[in-house]
Order: C-alpha cells, then sequence, then structure tokens
C-alpha cells in the first residue's frame, strides 16, 4: 500500500497543497495531522506502527516528516531496515530507486558529519576554556543566600537549644538541607538521629 502524510503546523493552515500532491502520486490512505513538528504527532506514530514490509510512505517534503535531518534519517533508516519504501515528493527521494538510496546515504552521512563537527567544535572550546583556567560543570559551593542560611543553622546549631528539625522549621529547609549546611561549615552534627 502507499501512504500519504501530511502535515502542517498550526490548525488555521491548509493541507490542501500537500493531499493535492500525495493523490496525484496514487496514495491510497491519507493521513493528516496540524500540529508544530516540536510536540508529538500521533498520527505519525500511528502510521508508522502500522506500516509494513513494501507499504510505501510518501511526504510532500522532508520537513514535513521530522523535526531535523537527524530525525528523518532515523526514520528513514528504520524503514529501510523494514523493508519500507519512502518517497518525498518535493525533494525527489525515492528509496524505491538506487539513485534514491545514494541520495538518501548523503544526507545520512552529512547527518553524522554534522553531529561530528559538533562534537568537535565542544570538545574545542572546553579544551580552549580549560586552558584559560576555567572549569565547566556546576559551580562547587553554596549561593550567597544559601551561605547566609548556613551560617543562620550553625549559629542555632551551636547554641544547642534547637533540634536540627526546627532549625529546619525556622529556616524553610529539610532536615537533609540543614545537615548538608552544616557540613559545609565544618560543624560536626554527631549521630543524625537527634540534631
Amino acid at each position: 500500500m502507499i501512504f500519504g502524510y501530511a502535515r502542517v503546523s498550526t490548525p488555521d493552515q491548509q493541507l490542501h497543497l500537500q493531499t493535492d500532491a500525495l493523490q496525484a502520486y496514487g496514495c491510497t490512505t491519507l493521513v493528516q495531522e496540524k500540529i508544530s513538528s516540536m510536540k508529538e504527532r500521533p498520527q505519525l506514530q500511528q502510521l508508522i506502527a502500522g506500516l509494513r514490509k513494501g507499504d510505501t510512505l510518501v511526504v510532500w517534503k522532508l520537513d514535513r516528516l521530522g523535526r531535523s535531518l537527524k530525525d528523518v534519517v532515523t526514520l528513514v533508516t528504520g524503514f529501510q531496515e523494514q523493508g519500507i519504501h519512502f518517497v518525498s515528493l518535493q525533494d525527489h527521494l525515492d528509496t524505491t530507486t538506487a539513485q534514491g538510496r545514494l541520495m538518501f546515504n548523503l544526507f545520512a552521512s552529512l547527518a553524522e558529519f554534522e553531529r561530528d563537527l559538533i562534537r568537535e567544535r565542544t570538545q574545542a572550546g572546553l579544551t580552549a576554556a580549560r586552558a584559560r583556567g576555567r572549569q565547566g560543570g556546576r559551580p562547587k559551593g553554596l549561593s550567597k543566600e544559601a551561605l547566609s542560611k548556613a551560617q543562620a543553622a550553625k549559629t542555632l546549631f551551636l547554641q544547642q537549644d534547637k533540634t536540627v528539625q526546627e532549625i529546619g522549621q525556622l529556616l524553610r529547609e529539610g532536615r537533609a538541607t540543614i545537615y548538608r549546611y552544616l557540613a559545609h561549615l565544618g560543624v560536626k552534627t554527631g549521630p543524625v538521629s537527634t540534631r
């Protein structure tokens, strides 16, 4: 069977251009969706789940199928593994032909090349930052507000007239946070059960 998939991003857009082209191609079943590619597309997911070996999925343009080239490559690679054909009308991509498969493999190679470039740039940026003494990741230590609360927790704890639970209630923090604050300031709390 030949399935057509048409999608627009908003409910006020029309699907006529796509559906006319898909019907002219010979699609026996049309699935239509009015939803952004950034959201889950239930109609597309249901269509893909129902495709069988020998079926053909036709779209008007590649961007109707996936959010990015990587998404499209992943989907079409999955189709090829299952023996499902794929056609993109405006991109002149038809995996039922040798030329179409070659074109798709070029797209896949470009997507992989793009991922490698991003990875290399990221690594180069991290190396350059380290050379200037910067370290990535989450900053160590406490924020000014947390440090202020930690100092207050220490003062209250050392007065020995309040439990950690009571200190937490006063500072609007949980017991575990109060213990972390105290540990950060080097205060020995002893057994966790009482203070």
